[in-house]
C-alpha cells in the first residue's frame, strides 16, 4: 500500500499537455458539440421525465387535478425523445468518431515520417504501433466524447440540484455539501494512478513488441529452434504487465470503494429524510418519489465526475506518449528542388560518427561523383558505405565538411531533404511491401501506365512477371512473401527505374542474382549515359561495368 502513494514524477507537466490536447481538440470540434448538444437534450428530457413521472403518480393518487391517460401518453412521449437521442449520440460516436482516430492517426504517422532520422529508432516498431492505435484511440475518445458528456453531466447535476432545492433546501445543500471532500482526494488519487497507469501501458507496448518481432521472425526462430524461448520471454512481459495491472487495480478498489461508501450513506441519509417528511404529512408519494430520483441524478453526476479522474490519468498518460513520439525534430520542410540531369555529388572533408561511437565511421572523405559516371563503392563490412549513402541523401547530416549535389547547367546547393528527389535509392534486402507488384511498382511513380511498369521490368530483368497467372496483379505478403529474394530485388530494382531520377543509388541491389542475370541487369541500366549511377557492392562484376572506384 505505501507503495501505491509514493511520489510520482512525470516528464510533461499540467500545462504542456493540456496545450497538446487544445490543439488536438481543434481537429474535432464538430463531433465534440454534437455530442455536447446531444448530451444536453438528454438531460432536458431525463428531467422532464422526474416531472412526468410525479405528475402522473400525483394525478393517479387524486392529490393533484388532471388526465390520467394524458400524463401517461406524456411519460410515452418523452421515453420515446430519449430513445431517439440515445440513437443519435451513437451514430455520432460511431461514424465521426472512427473519422477523427483515423484523422490523428494520419497526423501523428506523417510527423514520424517527416522527422529527423539519427541512424538508429529510438523506439521499437511495436511500441510506436501501440501508442499510434491505443494511445490515439484514448485521446480521442476523451477529447469527442468524455468532455462533451461533462458538460450534459454538469448541466445535469445543476438542473437536479435546483430542482431538488425547490423541495428542500437543507437537504439540497447537504448532498452537495460532499463534493469538495471528493475533490480533495482526487488530487492524490490522479497523481498515483497517471504514474501507475503509465507503467500498465509501457509494459502493454512491450507484449506487443516481443509479439510483433516473434511474429516477424517465425522462421529464424524456428530454424533456432528458439520457440520455447520466445514463449518464455513473452510470459516475462506478460507477468510484468500483470503485476503492473494488479498494483493499479488494488489502487483503483481502494479508491473507489471509499467514494461509494460515501454515495450509499448519502442515499441512505436522504431516504429516511423523505420517509419521515412523507409520515407526518409533508411530502406527497408522487413527491417522495422524484425525491428520491433527484437525488439519485445528483449522486449520479457526481459519480460521473469522480470518473473523470481516471479519465484525465488515461488522457494524460496517452498524450504524454504521443508526445514523445513527436520529441524529434523535424526535417527542413519545403518545396521538392529539382536539379537539372545529370546531377553530381562532391563530398569535402566530409566526417560521421553514430551518437553510441566513438570512432568516426567516415573520416575526412573528399570524392567527386561525376555528373553521368559509374561508380563503385567497396569496403569491408561497417567501413560506413552505407552510411555514405545516408549521407548523400541527407538521411544524416554530416558533423564535419560538406556533402553538395551540383549540376553543370544549374546550381550547387547542401544536400538536404529538399533534394532528395533527384536520388533514386534501392536498399539491401527484400523492401517489397504487402499488396500486388502492380501497387508496389506504383510507389516509383503512381500514375505509372501499365506499359511503363512493363519496360521497367523488362529492363530490371523481371520479364517472370509475364509469366505469373495473374501478372501485375500478383499478390506478394509481407516483405515480398510469394517470390523468391532475386526476384524480389529485381521487383525493386523496376520500382526504382520507374522513380527516373538523375542521382541512383544501389546498395547491394544485385546481390541475389546469379552472374548472367546481374550481367545483363547492368548493361539495362547504364545502356544510357544520362544518370550518375553508384553502386555499393561486393561483387567485382559490378566493378568491371564502373568509370571509377571508391575504397573506404
Amino acid at each position: 500500500m505505501k507503495g501505491l502513494f509514493q511520489k510520482t514524477t512525470t516528464k510533461y507537466g499540467a500545462k504542456t499537455i493540456l496545450r497538446w490536447l487544445w490543439q488536438a481538440w481543434r481537429g474535432n470540434r464538430l463531433q465534440a458539440c454534437l455530442n455536447a448538444s446531444v448530451g444536453l437534450l438528454e438531460v432536458a428530457v431525463s428531467l422532464a421525465q422526474v416531472w412526468a413521472v410525479k405528475r402522473a403518480i400525483d394525478v393517479a393518487a387524486g392529490t393533484i387535478e388532471g388526465n390520467l391517460y394524458w400524463a401517461v401518453a406524456l411519460m410515452g412521449l418523452l421515453i420515446l425523445a430519449d430513445f431517439a437521442l440515445h440513437i443519435s449520440a451513437i451514430w455520432i460516436r460511431n461514424i465521426l468518431g472512427i473519422k477523427a482516430q483515423n484523422r490523428m492517426q494520419q497526423r501523428m504517422l506523417d510527423r514520424i515520417l517527416r522527422s529527423e532520422w539519427h541512424g538508429k529508432e529510438l523506439r521499437h516498431s511495436g511500441d510506436v504501433l501501440n501508442r499510434l492505435e491505443g494511445d490515439v484511440n484514448t485521446v480521442v475518445n476523451f477529447l469527442t466524447e468524455t468532455l462533451p458528456n461533462t458538460l450534459s453531466v454538469l448541466a445535469l447535476f445543476v438542473g437536479s440540484f435546483c430542482y431538488l432545492y425547490t423541495m428542500d433546501h437543507l437537504l439540497a445543500v447537504i448532498i452537495v455539501a460532499i463534493i469538495p471532500i471528493f475533490i480533495f482526494f482526487s488530487k492524490i488519487y490522479v497523481s498515483q494512478m497517471r504514474r501507475l497507469t503509465r507503467q500498465v501501458r509501457d509494459s502493454d507496448s512491450k507484449v506487443q513488441s516481443v509479439l510483433q518481432e516473434t511474429i516477424q521472425n517465425r522462421m529464424l526462430i524456428k530454424t533456432l529452434e528458439g520457440d520455447a524461448e520466445m514463449v518464455d520471454r513473452l510470459e516475462d512481459t506478460q507477468s510484468e504487465l500483470r503485476q503492473n495491472v494488479v498494483r493499479r487495480t488494488a489502487f483503483s478498489v481502494f479508491s473507489n470503494l471509499i467514494l461509494n461508501f460515501g454515495f450509499a450513506l448519502g442515499y441512505l441519509i436522504a431516504f429516511l429524510w423523505a420517509a419521515v417528511r412523507m409520515s407526518e404529512k409533508t411530502l406527497s408519494f408522487g413527491g417522495m418519489t422524484a425525491f428520491l430520483q433527484l437525488v439519485a441524478k445528483i449522486q449520479g453526476p457526481a459519480r460521473n465526475l469522480t470518473k473523470l479522474a481516471p479519465a484525465f490519468v488515461g488522457v494524460f498518460t496517452a498524450a504524454e506518449r504521443l508526445m514523445e513520439l513527436e520529441e524529434n525534430p523535424l526535417e527542413e520542410q519545403g518545396d521538392p528542388i529539382r536539379l537539372a540531369a545529370p546531377c553530381g555529388v562532391r563530398l569535402e572533408g566530409v566526417s560521421y560518427s553514430y551518437p553510441d561511437s566513438d570512432a568516426p565511421v567516415v573520416n575526412d572523405l573528399t570524392f567527386d561523383f561525376r555528373p553521368g559516371t559509374c561508380t563503385a563503392i567497396l569496403g569491408q563490412t561497417g567501413a560506413g558505405k552505407t552510411t555514405l549513402i545516408r549521407l548523400m541523401l541527407a538521411l544524416l547530416k554530416p558533423q564535419q565538411g560538406q556533402v553538395t549535389l551540383y549540376s553543370p547547367a544549374d546550381h550547387s546547393l547542401p544536400a538536404s531533404p529538399r533534394l532528395r528527389c533527384n536520388f533514386v535509392y534501392v536498399p539491401q534486402g527484400n523492401t517489397l511491401m504487402s499488396g500486388s507488384i502492380r501497387e508496389n511498382l506504383r510507389l516509383g511513380k503512381l500514375d505509372a501506365t501499365d506499359d511503363e511498369m512493363r519496360d521497367a521490368l523488362r529492363k530490371s530483368c523481371a520479364d517472370f512477371i509475364d509469366d505469373l497467372p495473374e501478372g501485375l496483379d500478383t499478390l506478394c505478403g509481407e516483405q515480398g512473401g510469394g517470390l523468391s529474394e532475386g526476384q524480389a530485388q529485381r521487383i525493386a530494382i523496376a520500382r526504382a527505374l520507374l522513380r527516373n531520377r538523375s542521382i541512383m543509388l544501389f546498395d547491394e541491389a544485385t546481390s541475389a542474382l546469379d552472374p548472367d542475370t546481374e550481367r545483363q541487369l547492368l548493361k539495362n541500366i547504364l545502356s544510357t549515359n544520362d544518370k550518375t549511377i553508384i553502386f555499393i557492392t561486393h561483387r567485382m562484376a559490378v566493378v568491371d561495368y564502373c568509370d571509377q572506384v571508391l575504397k573506404l
